[in-house]
């Protein structure tokens, strides 16, 4: 993977690095429970990938959100701290992020959950050494599937190098989009394949892990041509 520039790889956390999406679907719905609001768990999972500040209104729309939003998304929080500790990082993620430390790429991690949560899973993928850095909920005022997020991880690493985002959620893809940079997803997240690559994944590997036996596929994602001018 040896270029003049290294590639620039921004890396979802949630659902892609490390095993989350179900805790936070099972959270969103004790907090909108303790509200009143009857979301079913299915619904919520289709949402989970939006940011805190999105998911809300999308579904129990802005006059709830407006009402009870800010509540719930506490709520939320604390239910979610109730279940962190069952988080594990997903299979080959660590040696995903040491193989592309060692081929030179600048990889930065786009999280929107808070600090707090964010060094948990540094922390739990052994990654302090291994990436450029990473992205909180304080970077950004928007989260996906606005590109705000996106934009931000570029800028802690100046994208020197020709960008590809990672992601499992088809917010990941449009913010990614948004931001004018393509995408290589995988399934871990929940989402089809169909899904992702209608959303406008150019790739879509099953796993972490099976992603790690091509990493070329980054390289090849990441060029000037492949990637969209923002």
């Amino acid at each position: 993977m040896s270029r003049e520039k290294p590639i620039t790889v921004v890396l979802d956390v949630d659902g892609t690095l490390v095993d989350t999406n179900y805790q936070h679907a099972i959270a969103w719905h004790r907090a909108l429970c303790a509200h009143d609001y009857a979301v079913q768990l299915w619904r919520i999972h289709r949402h989970i990938g939006m940011g805190g500040d999105q998911i809300v209104a999308a579904l129990i729309g802005e006059e709830a959100e407006e009402r009870d939003g800010e509540a719930i998304r506490a709520e939320e929080g604390e239910a979610y701290g109730e279940l962190i500790g069952e988080v594990q990082a997903m299979k080959g993620a660590t040696e995903l992020l040491r193989e592309l430390h060692e081929d030179g790429a600048e990889t930065i991690l786009a999280s929107s959950a808070k600090a707090e949560e964010v060094e948990h899973y540094v922390d739990l993928l052994d990654a302090r050494d291994l990436v450029e850095g990473w992205t909180t909920s304080a970077d950004v005022e928007r989260t996906k599937p606005h590109p705000d997020l996106v934009q931000a991880a570029l800028g802690k690493v100046g994208c020197d190098g020709p960008p590809v985002m990672v992601g499992d959620s088809t917010w990941d893809v449009k913010a990614a989009e948004a931001a004018g940079i393509p995408t290589l997803a995988v399934l871990t997240g929940g989402f089809s394949e169909e899904e992702l690559r209608e959303a406008g994944a150019a790739e879509v590997f099953e796993s972490i892990d099976e992603l790690r036996k091509d990493r070329a596929a980054l390289s090849r994602l990441a060029t000037p041509a492949a990637a969209k001018v923002s």
